[in-house]
């Protein structure tokens, strides 16, 4: 099945091997489990449960959501703008470039299109109708981060991918060039070719693999992009570690930091951040808009579709934390953040009534450039 990738081989085998967190036969987490991150009297989540359990797992219709390509057409003001496509696919653009972080238009966080979590909220823009793009970062090789029908499409574009370490493998299977593809180690960085743009590999706490007999042979990071002017975290998947203080103080200050906040369960909070430790986490990072992602698109826990969102409605304000909430596919400047409006309530409620902004069909595209 191609979809499950490849494994990597040669010189990125290598590669591989010379990392400090390579334990000989996979990745490990560096970092000691914090206390109280998992607890020990929460058994793991059956298959039944993983896929049945729980209440209020999914929205009763789709999420508002904002067509952005009008908004697309004009510069951001400050120079950085964001947009919130779904989960952790985010369109940023910072100081005249596009940044793509993992990109999944897919219908299921699977192998398959006949089984899986299965995305309840369409994508606002089609991937076809995007700007040009000037890199896509991929955090790890987990399924609803890494999408095979999606780097399928993006491969036949001339756009380059910073990656963790051995994830390149499954890219050049699905055809990107290796020319194309920059695998970085934690602590590493790439230059863009134009723009004055850096990307580093930082620090997460997590896991990879596409089967379970490959678990963890590729490496996992959060990323930090930063050009003359601003500076955006990108978290990946992680559970919460001290190691954001040490991001912070080598790669910060941060304009704007893009955490994860869905997907939590007790049996694995060392993996997963969840509101409360997003939030630790954004105080250890020392600075920047706090935009959650990782969330409003697949199910992948028990807790309810709106839980995370709730959580941090509650928790920001008392943090000291700006958050920036926007719908799906609403740019909006982290210089913009000034309160949240709880978009997302209602849904459950009532259907959406016709004649709204709301998108449930993808824009036909727009021709680009229009800079």
């Amino acid at each position: 099945m191609k979809s499950l990738g490849a494994k990597p081989q040669g010189a990125r085998l290598e590669r591989i091997k010379a990392s400090p967190r390579w334990a000989g036969e996979r990745f490990r987490n560096l970092h000691p489990i914090l206390p109280g991150l998992r607890d020990p009297n929460v058994p793991m989540p059956t298959i039944t449960e993983f896929l049945c359990g729980g209440e209020r797992r999914v929205p009763k219709a789709p999420l508002p959501s904002v067509n952005p390509l009008e908004a697309w057409r004009r510069k951001p003001g400050s120079g950085l703008r964001a947009t919130w496509l779904g989960h952790s696919t985010v369109l940023i653009e910072v100081d005249g470039l596009r940044v793509l972080t993992d990109p999944v238009w897919g219908l299921r966080a699977s192998p398959t299109r006949l089984a899986g979590p299965k995305r309840f909220q369409p994508v606002p823009v089609a991937l076809h109708s995007l700007p040009p793009l000037d890199l896509v970062i991929v955090s790890h090789d987990h399924y609803d981060h890494l999408d095979y029908p999606t780097i399928r499409e993006l491969a036949a574009l001339d756009v380059p991918f910073v990656t963790s370490l051995g994830v390149g493998a499954h890219l050049e299977a699905w055809g990107v060039s290796p020319a194309r593809i920059a695998e970085l180690d934690w602590w590493e960085s790439h230059e863009l070719a134009k723009g004055g743009v850096r990307v580093s590999a930082a620090p997460s706490q997590h896991f990879s693999g596409r089967t379970i007999k490959r678990r963890n042979s590729t490496l996992w990071s959060s990323f930090v992009i930063r050009s003359p002017r601003h500076a955006v975290f990108f978290s990946g998947d992680s559970g919460l570690t001290t190691e954001y203080q040490e991001i912070g103080q080598r790669l910060g200050p941060f304009d704007l930091v893009m955490l994860e906040v869905g997907g939590l369960h007790p049996s694995w909070g060392d993996m997963h951040l969840g509101p409360e430790n997003a939030l630790k986490a954004q105080a250890l990072l020392g600075s920047g808009t706090f935009l959650p992602v990782h969330w409003g698109t697949f199910s992948l826990a028990m807790h309810a579709w709106d839980q995370p969102a709730e959580a941090l409605l509650a928790l920001g304000p008392k943090a000291g934390v700006r958050l920036l909430m926007p719908r799906l596919g609403e740019p909006i400047e982290p210089t913009q953040a000034d309160g949240v409006v709880p978009w997302w309530r209602g849904v459950d409620v009532e259907p959406l009534k016709p004649g709204s902004d709301t998108v449930t069909t993808l824009p036909k595209a727009m021709p680009w450039p229009l800079d």
